[in-house]
């Protein structure tokens, strides 16, 4: 297993390595964050220290500079990571989706469980879920059970309990924006 998948999600790595990343506006924004930082920022203070470390001589007992190596292979890790990722990345604007009661990319919907119990997740890329946020990956069970549904369907979906049907409640995308 490459270095690059040791970063991918189990769902991530299921899909097919030339399939298109779809990312929201928020997503692409953040990855290019911290592609920047890690370029401009992190890395050239990690290769001064490095640098600095060489020059104090036995290398083999110097932590400083065996630290800064290692941690320099994890920038560039992630580095090739996020290019990769940015480089097959479709932005897709939840914002300018049209028809709104139904589900699609970027959704936030609320649906109940059947003991009466409303979740509310927002559909997103799959390098970019958050289950801690509610955010899960358009290859989730869930999401590719109710990826089309309109309110008031009421969907069967798979789950380790077995399978649930889930009533759409609500179905909300950000605000429309002007181009």
């Amino acid at each position: 297993m490459s270095d690059d998948d040791e970063e991918l999600s189990l769902e991530a790595r299921a899909l097919p390595p030339d399939l298109r990343r779809y990312l929201t506006p928020g997503g692409h924004a953040k990855f290019t964050a911290e592609l920047n930082s890690l370029l401009y920022q992190e890395r050239p203070k990690i290769v001064q220290i490095v640098s600095w470390a060489a020059g104090n001589g036995d290398r083999s007992e110097n932590g400083d500079y065996q630290y800064g190596k290692k941690r320099l292979r994890e920038i560039d890790r992630r580095v090739y990571f996020l290019q990769k990722r940015l480089d097959r990345a479709l932005v897709i604007d939840p914002a300018q989706q049209t028809r709104r009661r139904q589900i699609f990319f970027g959704a936030t919907v609320v649906y109940m469980r059947p003991s009466g119990e409303e979740k509310t997740i927002t559909i997103v890329g799959v390098d970019e879920a958050d289950f801690a946020d509610q955010q899960i990956s358009l290859a989730s069970p869930i999401a590719r059970a109710i990826l089309g549904a309109e309110i008031g369907a009421e969907i069967p979906v798979r789950t380790p309990q077995g399978v649930e049907i889930l009533e759409i409640i609500d179905v909300r995308y950000p605000p429309h924006t002007r181009n």
